[in-house]
């Protein structure tokens, strides 16, 4: 598969909107990181159909059809594969920043080190009655109880080790605060008639200012976002409109090799970690596509059983249609980060790294061709 990586470097602070309320009256607009990856798919296709002075109101219409992007209601070629909060160091070598999984649990631990526990899956003790509809259930052992902390990201090397089977340690994690910082804006409702503010109408919202490289020495990295496209040719670089609000970004198309498990490793084992890179959108809830009631698992040549799983709450994706110059309808995914556990895992190694390139679609899900293009439904595997 041909990929295209460009790293996506904020020059303005940035409004990352969520699904609720942002910028009515009276409303706190909570912006979201990390951000939906079709913000990402729609920032780059607004710059190609740029490059190639497309007429942009004729293509939300679905007079134009473009060659790679094809038309809003027949996506074309173009798809984001990857899509992660990154550091470029300023030797200009990237990492890519991965959400926390849900079966890693980070606590504050002594001398002001966080320490990192994995929940692992458990056979439920004879008698004990349960909800949950697989075999196995997620726990995890502690000696003492405590409050898990907030905030952390997992580091590339961290992320190495994950794949590997190993529980990373503190030195793999860096918390929000050396990423951004949070500006809160104050605005001013406006009378849709007389274009002038309106009186009482208060709103708030969150401004996401990601850190740079300075010479004060307290960031030696810019903070950024990695995206690799498939089915399309970036450019070389470029300004984009990013987020809410169109803030302005740069693009520069880089070299980058993603970290991957070996993947003979976990065929040979018979049993593997599944996890979401991307938000989930699947036609069951948090249930993975591919797999029935009984937990029996089949799509693109890898079979396996589905034994335990730990799905964060579930959230809300919308976005705007500019096609229809109205809402996208509010879907609930399964969170990044959720986590499944396979086994009786059978399949070539080559079919596990195409699942990974695909993505979690089958049949039942193959009408939503706009939330595939814009990169939902990514996955990684690792060792169990």
């Amino acid at each position: 598969m041909n990929l295209q990586t460009c790293f996506i470097e904020p020059l303005d602070v940035l409004f990352l909107r969520g699904n609720k309320l942002f910028g009515d009256p009276g409303s706190y607009g909570e912006s979201l990181v990390p951000p939906w990856p079709s913000i990402a798919a729609g920032a780059l296709r607004s710059r190609l159909l740029a490059e190639q002075r497309v007429d942009l109101s004729a293509f939300a219409q679905g007079r134009v059809k473009h060659p790679t992007l094809g038309t809003p209601n027949d996506p074309g070629s173009f798809a984001i594969t990857n899509f992660q909060l990154a550091l470029c160091h300023e030797d200009k070598r990237f990492e890519a920043l991965y959400a926390l999984p849900a079966d890693l649990v980070v606590s504050d631990g002594q001398a002001g080190q966080p320490s990192v526990s994995r929940i692992r899956p458990v056979q439920v003790a004879v008698g004990l009655q349960s909800s949950c509809p697989l075999p196995l259930l997620p726990v995890i052992a502690e000696q003492q109880r405590g409050k898990p902390a907030s905030g952390y990201w997992l580091r590339e090397s961290g992320w190495r080790k994950y794949l590997a089977g190993v529980v990373p340690g503190h030195d793999d994690l860096i918390h929000a605060r050396q990423l951004w910082t949070i500006d809160t804006r104050i605005g001013i409702g406006l009378d849709a008639q007389t274009r002038r503010a309106a009186d009482g109408q208060l709103f708030s919202m969150q401004a996401i200012a990601l850190l740079r490289r300075d010479t004060s020495g307290t960031s030696r990295f810019d903070v950024g976002f990695i995206a690799s496209v498939s089915g399309a040719d970036l450019p070389s670089d470029g300004i984009l409109r990013f987020g809410g609000d169109g803030r302005a970004a740069a693009m520069h198309a880089i070299t980058y090799a993603p970290v991957e498990p070996e993947f003979a490793d976990l065929i040979k084992a018979g049993r593997c970690r599944l996890i979401l890179t991307a938000p989930g959108l699947f036609p069951d809830g948090w249930r993975i596509p591919g797999c029935n009631d009984s937990g029996q698992f089949y799509l693109e040549g890898i079979r396996g059983r589905l034994v335990c799983a730990t799905v964060p709450r579930s959230e809300t994706v919308s976005g705007w249609d500019l096609a229809r110059h109205q809402p996208k309808p509010a879907q609930r995914v399964a969170p990044t980060g959720s986590v499944y556990w396979l086994d009786e895992l059978e399949g070539t190694p080559e079919a596990l790294e195409r699942l990974v390139h695909k993505g979690l679609w089958n049949e039942a899900c193959d009408d939503d061709a706009q939330r595939r293009a814009e990169g939902f439904n990514r996955l990684a595997f690792a060792a169990y």
